[in-house]
């Protein structure tokens, strides 16, 4: 009886030796003397948001709401640079850029003292919107 748990194990190691892998050579580094630094493309930019502060600028233009836009900048600690506004609604923008919005309406921006992670953080809140040109 001890035989076949022995058995068992033999085959059951050397079950996966078995599979056939063809043999790949690796090619050895070569070097290049390139002189000139390889050029690749620039990451695109984002489109440019525009910030809407007042509701009623957008009384007469047609727009569709694409969802909730959020912000932050953090302070980590007491001794790190201060939150910025300015930073929470750039990062407020530039999520509504990936949403393929072309302007946020601004809800409101503060500074919370002592939110998770973050010693104090600026946060931003808005609508991306989609402005048609009309």
């Amino acid at each position: 009886m001890r035989v076949l748990p022995l058995c068992l194990l033999a085959l059951s190691l050397t079950g996966c030796s078995l599979l056939h892998k063809p043999y790949k050579p690796v090619e050895p580094f070569k070097q290049t003397t390139q002189t000139e630094p390889a050029r690749t493309k620039p990451a695109p930019r984002p489109v440019p948001v525009k910030l809407y502060t007042d509701a009623g600028d957008l009384v007469s233009k047609p727009f569709r709401d694409l969802g909730e836009v959020y912000g932050e900048d953090c302070q980590n600690s007491a001794q790190s640079s201060p939150p910025n506004i300015n930073t929470a609604r750039r990062r407020m923008q530039t999520r509504a850029s990936s949403m393929k919005a072309n302007a946020v309406l601004l809800h409101q921006c503060e500074i919370v003292s002592n939110a998770q992670g973050c010693y104090r953080q600026a946060v931003c809140q808005g609508s991306a919107l989609k402005v048609s040109n009309q």
